[in-house]
């Protein structure tokens, strides 16, 4: 689903990456010097404060997008061994307020998130998730809970 609203959430946001998105990136024409390390590998904005990859209204990188941008409006919290999904308030993301209108859609979207922040919980270093985690998010409502069995298997 696309939200057709010029990238909002690309301003004033700094996406983490993990190595095997940092790869995905740069095979898809991002440059090192996009990437910086401020507690976690993230993307660096412009001084407008969009995404260094926001380009004429869309990502330039669309099918490389780090995953909280493909898990947008969508956002997470981990608490013991559970991952909590968070949907923004429509006030700060107006796609929230089409996907609760659209069943189906929200579905569709809730499980893409899922999927996207599972793979980036599993795949972040621990110091690096910790800084994140740290990170407030306000104006969020959570609308789910997922078990991190997996997380926990693989450090394990």
């Amino acid at each position: 689903m696309s939200c057709g609203l010029g990238g909002g959430c690309c301003k004033d946001a700094h996406p983490p990456l993990t190595q095997h998105r940092i790869d995905a990136l740069l095979e898809c024409g991002a440059s090192p010097d996009d990437i910086e390390h401020i507690g976690y590998h993230r993307l660096k904005t412009k001084e407008d404060g969009f995404c260094v990859l926001f380009e004429n209204g869309i990502c330039s990188v669309h099918e490389a997008k780090p995953e909280t941008c493909i898990a947008g409006p969508f956002t997470f919290d981990i608490s013991g061994d559970l991952l909590e999904i968070y949907l923004k308030k429509e006030s700060i993301c107006p796609m929230a307020g089409t996907l609760l209108e659209d069943e189906e859609a929200y579905r569709e979207q809730y499980c893409r998130a899922v999927e996207e922040i599972l793979r980036l919980v599993r795949d972040l270093p621990e110091n690096e998730l910790s800084v994140i985690l740290k990170i407030e998010e306000p104006e969020t409502v959570k609308v789910g809970e997922v078990r991190l069995k997996e997380r926990n298997d693989r450090r394990n």
